[in-house]
């Protein structure tokens, strides 16, 4: 899994999985979520068009997420999502 911003954008992109999901990336995540903050944002946008493969792990990870954000202040939206993630968040989230 790989993580990178543009503004108020998180891409996501690779393996949402277990295996795929580094402490690496949860760090980034973080720092992401304290910059928003910091700058006064209220909406994040979490791009997951390029997400290859999800397992329930990840999913958890990607609801933790947002769930970090409102505790924050700030609104999260999924966006790009393919339909079996949006099936998978359903029963997830």
């Amino acid at each position: 899994m790989k993580f990178c911003s543009e503004g108020s954008v998180a891409y996501l992109q690779g393996n949402l999985t277990h295996s795929g999901v580094t402490h690496k990336i949860i760090d980034s995540l973080a720092i992401f979520l304290q910059q928003i903050t910091t700058d006064g944002g209220k909406n994040i946008r979490i791009d997951c068009g390029k997400i290859l493969a999800f397992d329930i792990s990840g999913m958890q990870l990607l609801c933790v997420l947002m769930q970090c954000a409102r505790f924050r202040g700030v609104e999260p939206e999924l966006v790009n999502m393919s339909e079996s993630l949006q099936q998978a968040m359903l029963v997830v989230y």
